[in-house]
């Protein structure tokens, strides 16, 4: 059967960060007369990002937190962890940032991503984004010139489920109105993208700069790895013939 629906990632596959957290927490807080070595910071954000997600995972949702007050609590422990313990100077200053990481200003559109999704869009593929991201996401998109390709943007906060979870994906085949096998999903997570894809019952993609030993261990074959976005429209073409429209 023919491709109908093809599903994107954000972070990494499609958008990436302008600068390491770090330096961008480092340059704001710069501007507030705070000094704060970036490394530093860069290694406390991963540490706060992590105790975070594990105890309050997908922004808290079922646990009554917003994802707001979410990341405000990551940035607040990020500068705790750093030495910076005023909760004074450091309320602003998780706000400013929360509100800066929503715009174009910190993200950048990853070489060949337009590309991609223009290819994809011409040969009347139906688009949309699965990526457990917030409710800022949709604006990101907008301000990157991105949203103007998708028919929806499903985000974790917003289904209320985070990948790997099987029901994001199907959730998102519910709202495209596709069968699994007429799907197709495209991430840089093995775990959270290529392998609970497949679980879905959809065809699936992995962007990888380099194909790796630990990708042949796991069982993703060549034709499944791609190194760049625009590099999906060869690919589909070939899918396309050989397995998807095998299954007619």
């Amino acid at each position: 059967m023919k491709l109908k629906l093809l599903t994107w990632d954000v972070k990494d596959t499609l958008l990436r960060l302008r600068l390491p957290v770090g330096q961008q927490y480092h340059a704001e807080a710069k501007n507030r007369g705070l000094q704060v070595d970036p490394a530093s910071l860069e290694a406390s954000f991963h540490q706060a990002y992590r105790t975070q997600c594990r105890l309050f995972p997908n922004y808290g949702l079922t646990q009554g937190m917003t994802s707001h007050q979410w990341w405000l609590d990551v940035v607040t422990q990020t500068f705790y962890l750093s030495g910076v313990q005023d909760d004074r100077s450091v309320q602003p200053l998780a706000e400013k940032l929360y509100q800066d990481f929503c715009t174009a200003h910190n993200w950048e559109v990853l070489p060949g991503a337009r590309e991609a999704l223009e290819g994809c869009r011409n040969i009347g593929l139906k688009m949309a984004v699965i990526s457990n991201f917030d409710r800022r996401l949709e604006e990101i998109l907008r301000q990157c010139n991105l949203d103007k390709h998708f028919e929806f943007v499903l985000t974790s906060e917003s289904a209320g489920i985070a990948k790997p979870h099987l029901g994001i994906f199907h959730k998102a085949l519910r709202l495209a109105k596709v069968s699994p096998h007429q799907a197709a999903h495209v991430g840089d997570d093995y775990v959270n993208d290529y392998k609970a894809a497949r679980l879905a019952g959809m065809h699936s993609y992995l962007i990888r700069a380099m194909r790796g030993t630990k990708l042949q261990e796991q069982g993703v074959p060549d034709e499944h790895v791609i190194q760049s976005p625009e590099q999906i429209i060869p690919r589909l073409a070939v899918d396309s013939f050989n397995t998807i429209c095998a299954e007619e």
